[in-house]
């Protein structure tokens, strides 16, 4: 076996040769003689010692070998299908690539406008921001599929490097005519009569608000579960139940939802995002810059050179 003689090309054929389910249509769809295609075919064969398709009348089909070779033919292909993309930015002139994950506090409090004056100022590097839940947010950064994460404290950091990033506070928002609307503070176990519209359970916001309703030794009324604050007012504004959310994400929608914003008395209310990464000195520049944008003067801020 010479894994070394195989090449992308005879690779890409044979993943065409599997898609139309013979050698003449692979060797169509790869612009190929049919003869230079079997001949690249026999050669595959050749490196992996033994063969890939089984040869019958109405076409072929895979051998458990040639089922193996293609499951890696794809995955490979999709890696060579990144590293061009890459690449390709770097001909294009761009110094580097950032992948951020944030949760959604982040993402709609205050990363729009953070990013949109970084890349102003830096305009050859490229962020590719995905928001995910604060869980997943730190597992994409162990995992390697981000470059740092926004999420929120109180959740596990899988061994993550952090730094403070911003604040927030929760605030409970309910109809403008509801019972609790004229109040100016509550403590959460006073709202706890009530049904709540809430964020999916895994979300960090909704864990925090079911410890908090364990904590008072009572059950959270929980009428509906959304995908998104903007998802939230709605609900709450048509009625079917109160919420819990950062006093920044909801205050657009007040006096265009007819809702209000009831300060939380409890110390939880209080939210620290943080800024996490497996080595925060040892990410590529371009991270290194976004961070130092992102956090400013603040302690534990790291320097981009």
């Amino acid at each position: 076996m010479n894994l070394h003689r195989l090449d992308l090309v005879s690779l890409s054929l044979f993943t065409l040769i599997v898609r139309s389910g013979s050698i003449s249509k692979g060797a169509h769809l790869a612009h190929l003689a049919v003869a230079a295609a079997s001949k690249r075919v026999a050669d595959l064969e050749a490196a992996v010692g033994t063969e890939l398709f089984e040869r019958h009348s109405r076409g072929i089909t895979l051998t458990a070998a040639g089922d193996a070779l293609h499951r890696h033919a794809q995955r490979i292909l999709g890696d060579v299908d990144l590293l061009a993309a890459d690449l390709s930015d770097y001909a294009a002139g761009v110094f580097g690539v950032v992948k951020l994950w944030a949760n959604t506090s982040a993402i709609t409090q205050f990363l729009p406008t953070e990013i949109a004056a970084f890349t102003a100022a830096n305009p050859d590097i490229r962020i590719e921001l995905e928001e995910q839940n604060s869980e997943l947010v730190t597992m994409a950064v162990a995992n390697g599929r981000a470059d740092f994460g926004i999420f929120a404290d109180g959740i596990p950091t899988l061994g993550l490097q952090t730094i403070p990033y911003r604040k927030d506070r929760l605030a409970l928002v309910v109809p403008y005519e509801h019972p609790l609307a004229a109040k100016k503070s509550i403590s959460f176990d006073e709202a706890l009569d009530f049904d709540f519209v809430s964020l999916a359970r895994e979300t960090s916001l909704a864990e925090r608000l079911e410890l908090a309703t364990k904590s008072a030794g009572k059950r959270l009324k929980l009428r509906i579960q959304v995908r998104s604050f903007d998802a939230m007012c709605l609900m709450v504004a048509a009625g079917l139940g109160v919420a819990v959310l950062p006093e920044a994400a909801v205050r657009p929608h007040l006096r265009s939802m007819g809702l209000r914003k009831i300060k939380l008395t409890e110390p939880w209310a209080e939210r620290q995002l943080m800024i996490g990464a497996r080595d925060l000195t040892a990410l590529q520049k371009p991270a290194r810059l976004l961070i130092g944008h992102l956090v400013g003067d603040a302690p534990g801020a790291i320097s981009p050179d």
